[in-house]
């Protein structure tokens, strides 16, 4: 049985003071401020992205950047804010120069994660890139072959959804991207009302989009993977041909 309303706001509070004081790994001698993360802790829907930005780690606060801003417009097209959901990263600390996650610092911010999955027991988590997605699902898949396929798992005894979309940065450096996570986006109001731990969900239903090529670029092994294993479902290739798209790519957008 979940914990009690009051149960619940008190360990997310307390968790939260524990990442600010964390020193588990080397990022804590540099970040400014540690970003546990913000939002509704009752939230049906919990985003997570790869690590906190420049402006995150002055705030303390999630995507505050443009890449925030964006996020919000994304949610104001299905009709919701920031106060309605949670967001959150993999790592509580920014990495210096915004570099990808090293193994001992995803190591070190992992449980606090599952923590916050366990407490917070949404029914979506949306994974945002490339890190975020290949963490969760425990699959090497890249973002651009699984987005916008819903796969089933369980989380700390939570059974929920899987969403990959693209970061919202993508479309920052790759605006063609945009119609691609407002397309993305539109199908979360009905992903919310499904269970999934009803049989013939939305992911069967994807089936057919199925790729079956795995994606080249190895990415970090998940510390800590989900209890049960999530279905490798795949969408077809969206990348747009962009000039762009190798930076975006080297941030692990993609």
């Amino acid at each position: 049985m979940p914990p009690a309303t009051d149960d619940i706001v008190a360990a997310l509070k307390a968790l939260h003071h524990e990442i600010e004081a964390c020193t588990g790994c080397p990022l804590h001698e540099s970040r400014t401020k540690a970003v546990p993360g913000e939002g509704d802790p009752h939230a049906d829907l919990m985003f997570v992205g790869e690590a906190p930005g420049y402006h995150e780690d002055q705030q303390g606060r999630p995507f505050v950047g443009q890449a925030g801003k964006l996020l919000d417009r994304l949610l104001a097209s299905i009709g919701l804010t920031r106060d309605q959901v949670f967001i959150a990263n993999v790592l509580k600390s920014r990495p210096p120069n915004n570099r990808d996650p090293q193994p001992d610092e995803i190591a070190a911010c992992t449980p606090y994660l599952w923590r916050q999955i366990e407490l917070i027991r949404p029914k979506v988590v949306c994974t945002l890139g490339n890190h975020a997605t290949k963490l969760l699902t425990g699959s090497q898949r890249g973002i651009t072959k699984v987005h916008g396929v819903p796969q089933a798992t369980e989380i700390n005894g939570v059974r929920l959804y899987l969403y990959p979309i693209f970061h919202p940065a993508a479309a920052l450096y790759t605006p063609s991207m945009l119609t691609v996570l407002g397309q993305d986006f539109a199908r979360l109001p009905q992903l919310l009302t499904q269970s999934p731990a009803a049989a013939g969900g939305p992911e069967a239903a994807a089936e057919s989009r199925r790729d079956a090529e795995p994606d080249a670029d190895p990415g970090a092994k998940p510390a800590s993977p989900p209890t049960e294993p999530a279905a490798e479902a795949a969408a077809p290739e969206s990348r747009p041909a962009s000039a762009t798209e190798g930076a975006a790519e080297q941030l692990g957008l993609f």
